[in-house]
C-alpha cells in the first residue's frame, strides 16, 4: 500500500508530499537519493556519509602513521606554548 502519491509535471519534476518530508527530515535545498533495487525503485535522504567515506575523504593517501604518546604530548605541549605565549 503506497505511502503517499506525487504527480509529475511536464518538466519531470515532482512534489513530495509533507507527510513524507517530515518522515525524511528534508526541505528545500535538500538532497534526495534515486537507487534501482530489483524491480523497485528507493528514494532515500542524501548526505548521510559512512564511517569509511569520512575516513577516505580525510585520509586519501591511506591511514597516518601511528606516533609514539610522548610526541603526541609533546606537539600539545608545543601548541599550548604558542598560544598562551603573548599573555
Amino acid at each position: 500500500m503506497a505511502i503517499a502519491r506525487s504527480k509529475i509535471t511536464a518538466q519531470g519534476q515532482i512534489s513530495v508530499p509533507a507527510k513524507i518530508r517530515r518522515r525524511l527530515g528534508v526541505g528545500p535545498g535538500s538532497l534526495l537519493e534515486w537507487e534501482e533495487k530489483g524491480r523497485d525503485i528507493v528514494v532515500r535522504r542524501s548526505g548521510r556519509f559512512t564511517l569509511e567515506d569520512t575516513h577516505a575523504a580525510l585520509f586519501p593517501d591511506g591511514p597516518p602513521q601511528p606516533r609514539a604518546l610522548a610526541d603526541l604530548k609533546g606537539g600539545i605541549r608545543k601548541d599550548l606554548v604558542k598560544r598562551h605565549a603573548g599573555r
